[in-house]
């Protein structure tokens, strides 16, 4: 066997290959990826924490759907998951440049762990208490939201720079196969046991994320120290994104996209009820959620694969358009059957579309600057999406229905594509 892993993948030259046998690994691929140990350990690390957390983020929108039959609780429970990371990134970001990483990190994901403890535990009452169920997922996305940009932070320090693009294409793998198995195992427990176990379980699954971040080698420190006052390092990553012309372009896609078109992710239970008869406490339900995850996924493996060498900015624009296409059918379908094959191929589409904007941007950083660029991108991706759920659920309490904010936002996806033309800022 002939490979070549360096302790420093950040001084590393390029390599044209990477020989396992007499198979040819082409650098950049996610395969390739996948030879570097360190790499391995973080992302199986952190791939088993995910099941777990996708367990609890699907189940807590079906269980707070089935305490109040509110859309607009629903959307505010899935604020509090996320919510935070658009408040709360950009100050996760200066602390990723600015503090020990490793030890960080494992600090937040166990107190994640104490806080899904809690969770389960208010679950677990004979009348869950709504406010006490909000405050403490607002508590989880908190913690979420000050630890994910040191998470990001580290990625290029675990593989060489060549074969960074193949990393974050397994990042959104394991993201995306997260939400596919965290649902299929999930779904069964809640319907025979309830909430409380699976949120039990989930606290259980940060464990192996603190193994993965103490076992790897990786860079644990930002390379070159930030100067200026604390008001000065919160805003450098704005400043840094304002003049630069492909990270502006990136972002202000990814936030638009984030707000207008996904708010149809968080309210998927009240999809499910209204257009397809589908209670948001079933199997059928898992299901429908864990394919549009599998459609993901496997848009995800393609950008690291088949695409691996493709151009990114047409496969931007096109992921974009065929997206819209595909929501538009997904909003006016009314039968379940036909549901799943849509959301699958909806889920592809739109992971495209992550993937590629993710490898871009992560390609295109200086690794001085990025925990706090990077921690923009959660803000746009993340953080953006629940305000736009928010949003949703309200405007279908009182204005609308859930079939016109979805097309509402087919309609943006399709605006973006004429938008965000990458070549303009250099990109192949």
């Amino acid at each position: 066997m002939l490979f070549r892993r360096a302790h420093d993948p950040q001084a590393d030259e390029a390599t044209d290959a990477i020989l396992d046998g007499d198979r040819v690994l082409r650098v950049g691929t996610a395969q390739a990826a996948l030879r570097h140990r360190d790499f391995r350990l973080v992302w199986g690390g952190t791939f088993a924490s995910n099941i777990g957390t996708w367990m609890q983020n699907v189940l807590l929108g079906a269980f707070a759907y089935e305490l109040t039959h509110d859309a607009g609780f629903v959307g505010l429970v899935y604020f509090a998951q996320l919510g935070p990371l658009l408040v709360l990134a950009p100050l996760g970001g200066v602390i990723a440049d600015a503090v020990d990483r490793r030890r960080y990190l494992v600090l937040m994901q166990l107190l994640q762990l104490v806080l899904s403890l809690g969770l389960a535990g208010i679950a677990a009452a004979d009348r869950p208490s709504e406010t006490a169920m909000f405050l403490c997922v607002l508590a989880i996305g908190v913690a979420n939201a000050l630890s994910v940009p040191a998470l990001g932070a580290i990625l290029p320090t675990l593989v060489p720079r060549d074969d960074l693009s193949g990393a974050v294409s397994l990042q959104s793998v394991q993201m995306n196969l997260s939400r596919v198995i965290g649902p299929a195992i999930g779904a069964p427990l809640y319907t025979t046991f309830g909430a409380a176990p699976v949120f039990a379980i989930n606290a259980v699954t940060y464990l192996f994320a603190v193994a993965g971040l103490l076992l790897a080698r990786y860079a644990t420190r930002n390379p070159e120290p930030m100067d200026g006052s604390p008001v000065e390092k919160l805003l450098s990553g704005f400043r840094v994104a304002s003049h630069d012309p492909l990270i502006r372009r990136v972002l202000v896609t990814m936030t638009t996209f984030s707000f207008f078109s996904l708010m149809f992710v968080g309210l998927m239970p009240e999809i499910a009820a209204t257009n397809l008869d589908i209670a948001p406490k079933s199997v059928a339900y898992g299901i429908l959620y864990g394919l549009f995850g599998l459609g993901a996924t496997l848009g995800a493996i393609t950008v690291g694969t088949y695409l691996a060498h493709h151009s990114r900015a047409m496969i931007v624009r096109c992921s974009l358009v065929a997206f819209a296409v595909l929501l538009v059918v997904f909003a006016l379908l009314r039968t379940e059957v036909h549901a799943y094959v849509v959301v699958t191929m909806l889920g592809f589409a739109y992971f495209l579309v992550i993937t590629s904007l993710a490898t871009v941007l992560q390609e295109h950083l200086d690794d001085a600057v990025r925990g706090r660029v990077m921690a923009l991108w959660i803000m746009s991706f993340g953080g953006t999406v629940p305000i736009g759920v928010l949003v949703g659920g309200f405007v279908v309490d009182q204005l609308a229905t859930i079939t016109v904010v979805v097309l509402l936002g087919a309609l943006v996806a399709l605006a973006l594509a004429a938008y965000c033309d990458l070549r303009r800022v250099g990109v192949s």
